[in-house]
């Protein structure tokens, strides 16, 4: 008996001793393990659904959620930033991700945290700053290798496009972690040397219109821009409505998770900065046997 109590005792230590060590890695509040606690119960019997299918009702789980900017910013050394209370269009599309990958895992919170953190940083792997998936270009090349996104701009008749990045590098006081770390600057710049000799595909927005029907409910849409210097400036999930694409996206304009009320084609048209798309879909995520 006496030896059992000492089982028991060692496993309260040590389950204590696992949560601390979390609780010093991951920036959360209680209300964000609840989150997850109560997606992943309601959404239990969704578990076999396709994965694009979860993604789209995953994102529409969120709708109306606060638009915040720049959650992930001040924590040094770099934390694993949880926030599903408020998002930006980024952190919303990771969040939904991951929240879809962790059911299909029949997952708990700490297995969001690693799913989140597997797509946020390089390699899966945080390691400072540095290690951070910035620039959206670089998230889709990373999450390509890791197998997780597939790519499929080019086989619905994009376009080859190059990105001419130095945005972060020559703007670096608008960061704050790169403004008191002026020495991390060149590892910025060789990431972004990297990617602007890296081949994209994208779809110019005067063709999406007619090329919408090969874009499928719950692909993930990556906005580029004519903005000097960057890749990407928005993303979302296409969102399929009366059988026309729409964009769920976390607006800054709106402040909000929303579905656009004008269909994907005429809201990029609206707007002179954005060119086109990238139409990135989640691979299948078999789900774990019980």
């Amino acid at each position: 008996m006496r030896m059992a109590w000492m089982i028991l005792l060692t496993f309260l230590f040590l389950s204590e001793v696992s949560a601390q060590s979390m609780d010093k890695e991951v920036v959360y509040e209680k209300e964000d393990s609840l989150i997850v606690q109560s997606y992943l119960q309601q959404f239990s019997d969704s578990i076999h659904k396709t994965t694009g299918t979860l993604i789209a009702e995953t994102g529409m789980f969120f709708l109306k959620t606060p638009y915040v900017a720049s959650t992930l910013e001040g924590h040094s050394p770099e934390k694993l930033v949880v926030n599903l209370r408020s998002f930006d269009c980024t952190t919303f599309l990771e969040s939904v991700i991951a929240l879809t990958m962790t059911l299909k895992k029949r997952g708990d919170f700490e297995n969001y945290c690693y799913q989140l953190e597997k797509l946020r940083y390089r390699d899966g792997k945080r390691d400072g700053y540095l290690s951070r998936l910035h620039y959206f270009s670089e998230w889709i090349v990373n999450n390509q290798k890791k197998g997780l996104i597939n790519d499929v701009t080019k086989k619905i008749k994009g376009k080859k496009v190059y990105f001419n990045l130095n945005f972060m590098s020559t703007h670096y006081q608008a960061y704050e972690a790169l403004a008191a770390n002026a020495a991390w600057i060149p590892s910025i710049e060789k990431t972004e040397a990297y990617l602007r000799s890296t081949p994209f595909f994208y779809l110019p927005k005067a063709e999406v219109s007619k090329r919408s029907a090969m874009i499928e409910n719950g692909d993930l849409l990556a906005i580029t821009t004519a903005i000097e210097g960057l890749d990407i400036s928005h993303v979302g999930i296409a969102y399929k409505k009366g059988g026309v694409i729409h964009l769920m996206h976390a607006s800054a304009t709106e402040k909000k998770v929303v579905i656009s009320t004008m269909s994907l084609a005429d809201y990029l048209a609206s707007n002179k900065k954005q060119t086109g798309i990238i139409v990135l879909r989640m691979r299948g995520v078999s789900p774990r046997i019980k």
